[in-house]
């Protein structure tokens, strides 16, 4: 009788450790956003067309547990912003030195965009419901936006398209929400940013 009144609590100690292990959070694995090839065009519509360009991605980190994103951060390099529509030089370099002045993002001020992961809600497939903060000049606002996000061994890619309203961050050129009278020379208050963040496997993981 002692026996097995001594076995019975033994037996539910290990029990309970075996459930704790089941139960244990997967680790951690980090990657590094790899600003070689990962890529970011930009597309800016107005009454009489749109233009479009790209902007080099910066230093950022992504995190997964298991199969969910946890974590992540990228920079976006505004100095870098070009302008591909525009085939003539003396036009392509004149939109590309405005884009950068005080009316649209002040880069000698503010040289550096950048996003901060708040959430990432699993939806079908490999589509995640992205939450996370969007800082360009300095002034930061929530934002959403889905992205599909698939690992392949020690890689990462993600890849979204965000849609931003640059009168937030207070960008205010041409645009009818501060401005009479545009007619044609109004710049629409959205524009979007199509990214592609491919990160490697933090060394040691």
């Amino acid at each position: 009788m002692k026996l097995k009144t001594i076995a019975t609590p033994v037996c539910w100690i290990l029990g309970l450790l075996a459930l704790s292990a089941f139960l244990e959070k997967p680790a951690e694995e980090k990657f590094v956003v790899d600003t070689q090839a990962s890529s970011l065009v930009w597309t800016a519509r107005k009454v009489t067309g749109s233009h479009t360009g790209a902007v080099k991605v910066g230093a950022g980190e992504l995190a997964l547990e298991g199969k969910t994103l946890k974590r992540g951060n990228f920079d976006i390099d505004l100095s870098s912003i070009t302008v591909t529509d525009i085939t003539d030089a003396q036009s392509n370099a004149k939109l590309v030195g405005h884009l950068k002045g005080e009316d649209f993002f002040s880069v000698n001020a503010f040289p550096k965009a950048s996003f901060v992961l708040s959430s990432a809600t699993p939806q079908a497939g490999t589509t995640y419901l992205v939450k996370g903060k969007l800082t360009i000049k300095g002034i930061t606002n929530d934002i959403e936006f889905p992205a599909s996000i698939v690992k392949d061994g020690k890689k990462l890619t993600a890849t979204a398209k965000i849609v931003v309203d640059r009168t937030k961050y207070d960008i205010r050129y041409r645009s009818t929400n501060f401005f009479e009278n545009l007619g044609d020379k109004a710049i629409e208050n959205e524009f979007t940013l199509d990214i592609k963040l491919v990160a490697a496997a933090h060394k040691g993981v």
